[in-house]
């Protein structure tokens, strides 16, 4: 050690660790975010619907998908009368059911149909949201291109120039009715649960084959 080396008399020293600040947040934050829950929770049970309302709804409702699928479903039924009549043996009335059918299986498109082509952007009332009635409303125009599909088979019988013809038209359609018949159960099993859930016992819209 030279002359012009200083000795600092206190020691070395030690670097003191210091934490980084952190940010509280701040409690009218907290508050703000209560108060909005609150809010949301108000708001829902003011706007909860009375089971007046829901049934109110739901009649509403049906009679919206019946105004929709009537025709489609009531000429179903016209083809189905004009077949049996033939298949009777009233041959004489073969071309005027041709037609009926020709007529009927078009009106059961909606690019054929405006009420049909309507429904199908239909929106069930929110009060109803709960009731999976949309998944009933698209059953419903799959039934109805059914069918038209069971009316196309139904001309396909008329038409059959032999028996083993015939025989074989006649089973596809009678596929074809039990398909539409197996979806008119599964709509009508949805329908039924919102019925009873608010005690409403409006008519289901006919969809029977």
């Amino acid at each position: 050690m030279n002359d012009h080396d200083v000795i600092d008399p206190s020691g070395p020293r030690t670097i003191t660790q210091k934490r980084w600040a952190t940010r509280r947040t701040p409690v009218w934050v907290f508050a703000a975010i209560i108060l909005v829950v609150a809010a949301t929770v108000a708001v829902s049970l003011v706007h909860k619907p009375s089971q007046a309302q829901r049934a109110s709804d739901l009649r509403g409702y049906l009679g919206d998908v019946n105004a929709g699928i009537t025709s489609c479903a009531g000429g179903l039924r016209d083809a189905l009368t004009a077949l049996d009549k033939v298949e009777a043996g009233d041959t004489g009335d073969s071309q005027n059911a041709t037609g009926i059918l020709t007529y009927n299986a078009q009106n059961c498109s909606p690019a054929n149909n405006e009420p049909l082509q309507d429904f199908t952007n239909y929106q069930v009332a929110e009060s109803l949201a709960s009731f999976r009635l949309d998944t009933a409303d698209d059953d419903v125009v799959t039934w109805a291109f059914d069918a038209q599909t069971a009316q196309l088979d139904m001309l396909a019988v008329l038409k059959a120039t032999t028996p083993t013809g015939k025989a074989r038209a006649n089973a596809t359609l009678t596929t074809a009715l039990a398909k539409l018949n197996a979806e008119r159960s599964a709509i009508d099993a949805i329908w039924g649960k919102a019925q009873r859930a608010v005690g409403n016992d409006s008519p289901f819209p006919n969809l029977s084959a």
